[in-house]
């Protein structure tokens, strides 16, 4: 058994209140950053890597990494485009009309998404006949999104970006921000982005993945250096609060193995936090996640995906048994480099963005192809890395079964699952 980690003393203090009272709650070592990937002619070339460290905060309850990278660094230019993905696409319209009704939107509303991505999500709002703008810092994503109709302002939001924005188009009825909240280092100055977008009588609607599930299904791999920081309610909360905003509602919701979205509006005219809001906070408290207790045996835990992935994939390359990768996402990276996973063990991956076909993983130099390459190779097992999109992608790879082949899901454990959708055997025991 591991041992508990130690109080990180003469680092730069958290990044929401200052304090220098950091505990280590899980050292990953360094890799480079997840998105970006190689080109052919970068092969010989050496890669920067950065340590992957993620701490809580023990006054304000902010997990965090150190901020060695900077948005602009990563977002200029981006390999990620939300629409590759059909159910985070129908998630997106269902949270339009839910946003609809529940605020009452109509034809002289205003809405803003932050982080707007190739229009996936205001393509909805779009159809509903309701003035929009997205807000996107990658200069090709957001030709992406002009290229679809949905108008879109190039720049990374700041207080005095959204000034600018809103001088020129108006204060909004609801800003949304879907995975933005953990991408920026400047949580404050970002959150007064939000509020100065905001009509004094508005909504924000933030998604971000929920801390506590990714302790609980062990899914590390969404710890690299494009999140800065991994939220809990209570930690949110604080966050909203150093930007003028007061947190009045939260959901649950199954996307990125586990996420919540957070209700907030202008303190000044919020109410009390919702039965939700107290409900949750109450679970976080009892499972430990507002003081250390609840993360010390993370380590533990992740030690125990590693092996047991790698235990799989050295007995199939023993037994003559083909196996490669399925989806290329940023977080698969950490995963693989954490693991050590080259072309030897995963000879391959594949990946439905033309963007990233041609390239190679980061740190493992992993090559990318078409999602034809499957059937034409017919391989023994496919890592399925993109694992939280387990459904569609369980009903995506149907046709690997015609074969025998199976799918492998590397977290929250490691199960190998016939793609009719059966379990069939879990073939590596805990230790």
């Amino acid at each position: 058994m591991a041992s508990a980690p130690d109080e990180v003393g003469l680092r730069p203090g958290c990044r929401l209140c200052g304090s220098d009272r950091l505990y280590s709650v899980l050292d990953l070592g360094a890799s480079p950053p997840c998105e970006r990937f190689l080109t052919s002619a970068q092969l010989d070339e050496p890669e920067q890597t950065y340590p992957l460290h993620l701490r809580l905060c023990t006054d304000c309850l902010l997990a965090q990494i150190p901020p060695l990278i900077s948005p602009e660094d990563t977002f200029t230019e981006y390999a990620y485009f939300s629409s590759y993905s059909t159910s985070w696409v129908a998630h997106s319209g269902a949270f339009v009309q839910d946003a609809i009704g529940r605020l009452g939107l109509g034809g002289d509303s205003f809405v803003v998404e932050v982080a707007s991505n190739d229009g996936y999500l205001l393509q909805h709002v779009l159809a509903e006949g309701i003035r929009c703008l997205g807000v996107e810092p990658s200069v090709n994503v957001g030709a992406a999104a002009r290229e679809r109709g949905v108008p879109t302002e190039t720049a990374f939001l700041n207080p005095e970006s959204a000034a600018a924005v809103r001088a020129e188009h108006g204060p909004a009825n609801l800003v949304v921000a879907n995975n933005v909240y953990a991408h920026i280092p400047d949580v404050v100055g970002f959150t007064r982005g939000l509020r100065t977008l905001l009509a004094d009588d508005g909504w924000v609607s933030i998604e971000v993945q929920y801390l506590a599930t990714l302790l609980a299904g062990n899914q590390y791999d969404t710890i690299y250096h494009e999140h800065f920081q991994y939220y809990t309610v209570a930690s949110a909360q604080r966050a909203l609060a150093g930007g003028g905003l007061r947190l009045v509602d939260v959901e649950r919701l199954t996307t990125h193995g586990g996420s919540i979205r957070l209700w907030a509006r202008p303190a000044e005219i919020a109410g009390p936090p919702s039965e939700r809001v107290i409900e949750l906070l109450a679970e976080e408290k009892a499972a430990g996640l507002h003081e250390r207790s609840g993360y010390q045996d993370f380590t533990d835990r992740v030690g125990l995906v590693r092996r047991n992935l790698l235990r799989f994939l050295l007995d199939a390359a023993e037994e003559g048994r083909r196996v490669v990768g399925y989806g290329a996402p940023g977080k698969a990276n950490t995963l693989l480099n954490h693991c050590g996973i080259r072309p030897d063990l995963l000879p391959y991956t594949v990946d439905r963005n033309p963007y990233k076909h041609g390239r190679f993983t980061p740190g493992t130099r992993i090559p990318v192809h078409p999602p034809e390459r499957i059937a034409r190779d017919r391989p023994d097992f496919v890592l399925v890395l993109p694992w939280n999109l387990r459904t569609e992608l369980t009903e995506q790879l149907r046709y690997v079964g015609e074969w025998g082949g199976r799918l492998v899901f590397p977290i929250p454990s490691l199960e190998i699952v016939d793609p009719v959708g059966f379990s069939v055997q879990d073939e590596v025991r805990s230790r």
